[in-house]
């Protein structure tokens, strides 16, 4: 069947969008029925016409969502999408239980709802869900993560898409950009939810005792082990664990849990009887996963069981746009009756935060508790984040915290100096400024002891000395 043999009906109750809506896919040769209610939908559908509808959430008489399970009652075939501008994660998730096929929140992109549309109808059947009972609308009423962007609503649509599915999900994003609660989100909207949710980080843990705090160990298995000890693997048993960054695993545990993924069974440490394993995994990592397997510190094999869903979070600089809501929610959560002047605010978005939204939190709060005024100003603003970019402790852990003085500073000074014309050599020069100053550091802090130098910095003894040579560098002992 082609396009123009397709009839696509649109309910909304903006004569505006209907509009442009129908304009855009009679441009693709679909035939169009529009309406700004939901009875007049309904109508149609059950009387046969239409191949995929459209429609708003919020319009006259029936809610458009709620149509959905009445639509399908009528024709099981048919493909719903749902379009709003009310919460993006509560409604596309509302929309995916009541069995839409796909979800879009406004303001959107025409060119993005075509694709969507052809999409849906090559498609040959819809996943019809049950429809969503007490636990979840309870889950989605905690509305706990916060944004509109466009980076975000790509997130809540395959969280929406995950809420019937097992599927191991990939959570990559810088520290502080919210990758728990968006694994605590997929474990709330899931089948799983009655479950526990078990969170485990592999970098607060030492690398000898990983495996036996994954899968537990029995009593007399090593020095120490003077009982039996169930691990995280059980105690997630019906529920979800999220392994934060996994990057840090030690590779003889990769192994070990890819052997869990792949046979759905494991052994404690020190036992001889399987344990079936009844849990889905979701993990996280702010490191470049694909770069370890490079360098062979993380099992390709494993990254690709553990990849089946990638969900990349954007650091805070890229989706500066949900700061206002991002900065009413922490003052709301935490009962402080403050409020930013739009200078402030505009302060606050222009401030490149590379602690991410941890860094905001923290300080938000900061400042709405020592601020004595109701209005926090343009100028009590900008004063303390001009002392966070200086502070050493902005909220981030060292080498994060370097990386975002080193983005911020080279930045600058490549913006006021080579705006019209970029030097040759480029990397030489940036490395000599970044190295000199380094290893002058290391050497005085060590005392001038070159070997203790050497392994501070990573390097061995000859390239350290070679270094000295080529930057000019005087050794002080």
């Amino acid at each position: 069947m082609t396009a123009a043999q397709k009839t696509i009906l649109i309910a909304d109750d903006d004569e505006s969008i209907r509009t442009v809506l129908s304009q855009a896919l009679k441009r693709e040769g679909y035939n169009v029925s529009a309406t700004d209610n939901g009875a007049t939908l309904y109508q149609w559908a059950s009387e046969g016409q239409g191949d995929l509808v459209i429609t708003d959430v919020l319009m006259p008489g029936e809610n458009g969502i709620d149509l959905i399970p009445k639509i399908h009652r009528r024709r099981p075939e048919m493909k719903v999408i749902v379009m709003s501008a009310q919460n993006a994660l509560t409604t596309a998730v509302s929309a995916a239980e009541k069995g839409a096929m796909d979800f879009l929140p406004k303001p959107f992109d025409i060119d993005q709802l075509v694709v969507m549309v052809k999409n849906a109808l090559q498609q040959s059947r819809i996943l019809i869900r049950e429809p969503a009972n007490e636990s979840t609308t309870k889950a989605m009423n905690k509305s706990f993560i916060v944004g509109q962007s466009r980076a975000m609503q790509g997130i809540y649509r395959t969280i929406a898409r995950l809420t019937n599915t097992d599927l191991t999900v990939m959570i990559s994003g810088e520290s502080g950009t919210g990758k728990e609660i968006i694994a605590r989100a997929l474990h709330e909207f899931s089948h799983r939810k009655e479950g526990p949710f078990v969170a485990v980080n592999m970098a607060a843990i030492p690398k000898e005792l990983i495996e036996s705090e994954l899968f537990g160990h029995e009593k007399g298995a090593f020095t120490g082990a003077v009982q039996k000890v169930t691990g995280r693997f059980e105690q997630a048993a019906g529920g979800t664990l999220f392994l934060d960054e996994i990057g840090d695993m030690p590779y003889e545990a990769q192994t070990r849990l890819l052997r869990v993924l792949q046979e759905g069974e494991f052994t404690t440490v020190g036992g001889r009887k399987p344990v079936k394993t009844n849990v889905r995994i979701i993990a996280a990592t702010n490191q470049n996963l694909r770069q370890l397997v490079g360098q062979g510190r993380f099992r390709e094999d494993l990254f690709y069981r553990l990849s089946v869903v990638p969900i990349n979070v954007p650091p805070l600089r890229e989706r500066k746009e949900d700061i206002p809501a991002l900065v009413q929610h922490f003052l709301l959560s935490s009962g402080l009756v403050k409020v930013f002047s739009p200078q402030a605010m505009a302060a606050l978005q222009e401030f490149s935060w590379p602690g991410n939204i941890r860094m905001l939190e923290s300080f938000v709060h900061r400042l709405a508790v020592l601020t004595s005024q109701d209005i926090i100003d343009d100028r009590t603003a900008r004063s303390e984040l001009a002392s966070i970019a200086l502070s050493p402790n902005a909220g981030l852990p060292v080498q994060e915290n370097l990386f975002a003085l080193m983005r911020e500073t080279v930045t600058s000074y490549f913006d006021a100096h080579f705006s019209h014309e970029m030097p040759a050599d480029l990397h030489s020069h940036v490395t000599a400024a970044v190295e000199q100053p380094m290893i002058e550091w290391v050497l005085r802090n060590t005392g001038g002891n070159q070997i203790k130098a050497a392994e501070i910095l990573g390097i061995n003894r000859n390239t350290l000395r070679a270094k000295i040579r080529q930057l000019g560098i005087e050794v002080k002992k």
